[in-house]
């Protein structure tokens, strides 16, 4: 007799607009959780890396890395998305505070619009699931405010859930006021003593450049594990449909890396305007990006706001392969 224990996670026919999902472990930032995130990904951000500095700039010390928060927040998300197919796109993340080293996550995932796919020849049925992800602390203070879309198969291939929900519109950005909230304290003039490479007044809007060097994508479900992360495509190659996906996180991760190194002064990320998903990505993969200023804005307490596009392909025998396109909002000294 066979017999399933543990909730095995919904499908899309599970899924209704309001339904929230509130069962993902918690999860404390700690200094060996941090070491690995780095290990993987190879950030170079000073803030994470220098005690010292962030507690003078920051007020408090050690800063958590910017994408092991979000990738913590995505990972405990993933209760709602365990038998995800793909993610499509990640729109309208913010931070709302800068965690520290210590501090401890809670994400609460809402569904906030659904739409069920046309079959295709071939293919199972799938649905798309708009999700509205919401973090806070451990004084319930709001960390990150964001959303993305999963695309999620059907348990019954024939039924018509009637979902026709508009995602077009779902998690846009908000301004550069909002932008800049969480390191509206911060010592700007402290961090700039120390930052090195171009500097906010050295960028122009439309300038383009390929990062300098490439990134091996490894130890891919280490970072999965790491971050709560049990979407089954990131951890079995059977669900995968034969060759395990690298999750999007990895992938971003290693896009920030890249620019960090083209821009050592970048103190933080506070939001992205987007993320689109362009293809998959598995381990082995090499990695390269192209960096574009889209836009600059001064902050009045000093640093600025830079809007960069980080588009990234992987390395294969013949053209690149496009596989993320990356809006996001850095502050720069």
């Amino acid at each position: 007799m066979t017999t399933t224990i543990g909730a095995p996670g919904p499908y899309f026919e599970d899924l209704q607009v309001g339904k929230q999902f509130t069962d993902a472990p918690a999860f404390t930032l700690t200094e060996g959780c941090a070491a690995i995130h780095q290990a993987i990904l190879g950030d170079r951000l000073q803030l994470p890396l220098d005690a010292a500095l962030a507690k003078q700039v920051v007020g408090r010390s050690p800063t958590a890395h910017p994408a092991l928060v979000w990738n913590v927040a995505i990972g405990q998300s993933t209760v709602a998305t365990r038998h995800v197919k793909a993610n499509l796109f990640y729109r309208g993340l913010a931070f709302r505070r800068a965690p520290a080293i210590g501090d401890t996550l809670r994400t609460t995932t809402s569904v906030v619009a659904l739409r069920q796919n046309q079959p295709k020849p071939g293919r199972g049925a799938t649905g798309l699931a708009a999700l509205h992800m919401v973090t806070v602390d451990q004084e319930d203070r709001p960390v990150l405010n964001f959303y993305r879309c999963a695309m999620i198969p059907l348990r019954d291939q024939a039924i018509q859930t009637g979902h026709r929900d508009d995602l077009s519109e779902v998690g846009r950005a908000e301004g550069d006021d909002f932008f800049g909230a969480a390191v509206a304290d911060w010592d700007f003039a402290r961090f700039s003593k120390d930052a090195r490479g171009p500097r906010l007044s050295d960028l122009v809007a439309g300038t383009s450049w390929d990062a300098v060097g490439a990134d091996v994508v490894s130890s891919a479900p280490e970072l999965a594990r790491l971050t709560l992360n049990i979407a089954e495509v990131h951890h079995d190659s059977r669900a995968a449909g034969g060759r395990r996906l690298v999750y999007g996180g990895h992938t971003i991760g290693l896009a920030l890396a890249q620019a960090a190194r083209s821009l050592p002064g970048i103190a933080t990320v506070t939001a992205w305007h987007g993320c689109d998903h362009l293809g998959p990505v598995f381990e082995g993969d090499t990695l390269r990006s192209r960096i574009t200023v889209e836009r600059v804005a001064p902050l009045s307490k000093g640093g600025g706001l830079v809007h960069l596009r980080s588009e990234v392909s992987a390395d294969t025998d013949a053209e690149p392969r496009p596989v993320l396109d990356w809006r996001f909002v850095a502050v720069l000294v």
